[in-house]
């Protein structure tokens, strides 16, 4: 590995550079990190345990559920070491493996969302088929896919990444490593890597955004159409919660990788970075389970079994 013998490791810049900051900082994302694996492995345990939950939108729901804590857990805790040792230095194989596996998540996250709209598609639109049409079986295929789509996506980039060298040891104006950080400090011309993510993720991101986003065309026509207030106010409901966490993660990632970076847009791209990376992660759980009357009467019944609360259904 040729990018790997020449220098030995990189440097993080991180978020700030401020002793105080830096203590602000952590005891902020210690919290947050801590709130969005505790959010996360409760609905995941809910979906698990409850069989009023047992159905096609929660499974895929606990498999996001899964998706977020994987996720953060990839930059979360080696920022945190940062803030705490004042350390700025990443190995390149660790650097790399970071990047790989930040983007099998986030790769993984964009197909599982697709899957997810087109559930409610079917649940909506065609809801006298919708069991035929959503099976045990299907679902964890559909799921699987959305897996073994991301992963292949990332080994992909990551095996054009190696490709290229690193001659110096440089500054990484983040606090962790990604694909357009390590473009930036190439001393092999990254051309053909960035074609690949234009083609590779641009292709197979604008298949996922249009089969997430069509669906709701159909949606939205069937939804006006539906004359109970109620079931109207339900199904929007539970669209506006995917469609809201569909916006912020698009958002982020478009941002990120899709938007020509300068060093007039360097601490921008941090904020971007930090809501991709921290805040989306917390940010779903919240969103599905306030705005999900099932998650929260579940939640009630799981508090009250370990004697939490004194209320129960």
């Amino acid at each position: 590995m040729r990018n790997v013998t020449e220098i030995t490791y990189f440097t993080l810049v991180g978020l700030s550079d401020n002793p105080q900051t830096m203590n602000v900082l952590f005891v902020l994302f210690l919290l947050i990190y801590l709130m969005t694996l505790i959010t996360n492995v409760l609905i995941f345990l809910l979906v698990l345990t409850d069989y009023n939950l047992h159905n096609p939108m929660y499974f895929f729901l606990a498999n996001l559920a899964f998706l977020d804590m994987c996720y953060s857990s990839v930059t979360a805790p080696r920022m945190l070491f940062d803030l705490v040792t004042r350390s700025r230095s990443i190995y390149i194989p660790a650097c790399i493996a970071q990047t790989f596996f930040y983007l099998c998540f986030a790769c993984s996250e964009i197909f599982l969302l697709s899957v997810m709209s087109y559930d409610r598609y079917i649940a909506i639109c065609h809801p006298l088929h919708y069991k035929l049409m959503m099976s045990w079986k299907v679902c964890a295929h559909m799921a699987s896919l959305s897996w073994v789509a991301g992963w292949s996506l990332s080994l992909v980039y990551i095996l054009f990444l190696l490709r290229l060298s690193f001659c110096r040891a440089a500054s990484i104006h983040s606090f962790f490593c990604d694909l357009p950080h390590l473009f930036q400090i190439t001393c092999t011309d990254p051309f053909i890597n960035i074609i690949v993510v234009f083609v590779a993720g641009g292709g197979l991101g604008l298949g996922a955004f249009l089969l997430t986003f069509i669906p709701y065309v159909f949606i939205f026509r069937t939804i006006l159409r539906i004359r109970s207030k109620t079931g109207k106010m339900k199904a929007f409901s539970t669209c506006t919660s995917h469609l809201t966490v569909v916006f912020i993660f698009f958002g982020s990632i478009i941002f990120i990788y899709f938007v020509p970076s300068s060093s007039n847009m360097v601490n921008l791209n941090k904020l971007f970075s930090v809501t991709s990376a921290l805040i989306n992660p917390l940010l779903n759980p919240l969103i599905y389970s306030l705005r999900n009357k099932d998650l929260m009467e579940a939640l009630i019944k799981f508090f009250y079994h370990l004697r939490l609360i004194k209320t129960s259904f």
